[in-house]
């Protein structure tokens, strides 16, 4: 069941809009939002995924990666942007992206200098002239606090943060945090961190007392779902197709349709 509500006072239908972050890098942002915003298109909504990363990933995963045409960084640098000459259309049904590359680096530092108008709500205001097309919009973050990705936290509704576990699991967590919630206070009240989920997981000691000491200790609720470690993830990277796609009956395909499926059952 789709989880969007028509607001008939307003006359629009609201979007749920997740940012996937964490201020480590290497611990499976990227392959966790291109995942599930395809396993999103599987169950029947329509996605927009936004790559705000200069690396341009998620770009290039969904062969949306160019320097010709417009990109993130014109959303966040022009004034009355629009969107549909930016998004891109995917090979896969219902699944259009936001492409991104390192334009962004220049992108934020003009925005940064510029004062004439609202720097941290620029992703959001343009997000409103599309929220009719999509049910969900999944946003892969760059690992900082850089302005491309606090605009990208003050769009949102919901923040997941993948999580590798090793010794500095928990590194970065408190200033991340601190961001949300200064972004609660001050842009968006009903943005909500729904929690951290373990990525590349192996069965033995170390991950197994890691998730229990997470769980314990953690400033963030964990999600059941974990996601694991898997010579699939490489290869799907190489031939540039979602887990469902390349490798359906593996363990970590099914692990990002539970996550997704927990995800969504908390809206």
């Amino acid at each position: 069941m789709k989880n969007y509500k028509i607001n008939l006072k307003k006359g629009v239908i609201s979007i749920r809009i997740l940012s996937i972050i964490n201020l480590k890098g290497g611990v499976g942002k990227t392959i966790s939002a291109v995942n599930m915003a395809y396993t999103l298109t599987r169950e029947n909504f329509r996605v927009l995924l936004i790559d705000n990363d200069k690396q341009g990933n998620t770009s290039k995963f969904y062969e949306a990666h160019d320097y010709e045409k417009p990109s993130i960084s014109d959303v966040l640098t022009e004034k009355n942007v629009d969107l549909d000459k930016i998004i891109r259309r995917t090979k896969y049904e219902r699944l259009d992206i936001i492409p991104a590359n390192m334009t962004l680096l220049r992108a934020d530092k003009e925005v940064l200098l510029d004062s004439t108008r609202q720097q941290q709500t620029r992703l959001s205001q343009a997000l409103k002239t599309v929220s009719h097309l999509y049910d969900y919009v999944v946003i892969d973050n760059a690992p900082d606090l850089s302005m491309n990705v606090i605009n990208a936290i003050v769009a949102s509704d919901d923040v997941l943060i993948p999580i590798k576990i090793d010794n500095f699991s928990l590194d970065g967590l408190e200033q991340l945090i601190e961001q949300v919630e200064n972004v609660r206070v001050n842009f968006n009240d009903k943005l909500n961190i729904a929690g951290g989920f373990v990525t590349m997981y192996q069965k033995n000691n170390v991950n197994i007392s890691g998730i229990e000491h997470l769980r314990k200790h953690a400033p963030i609720p964990m999600l059941g779902t974990t996601i694991c470690k898997t010579v699939k993830v490489d290869e799907s990277t190489f031939v540039r197709e979602p887990l469902l796609i390349y490798a359906p009956k593996t363990a970590v395909a099914q692990d990002y349709c539970r996550l997704t499926s927990e995800y969504i059952k908390m809206g």
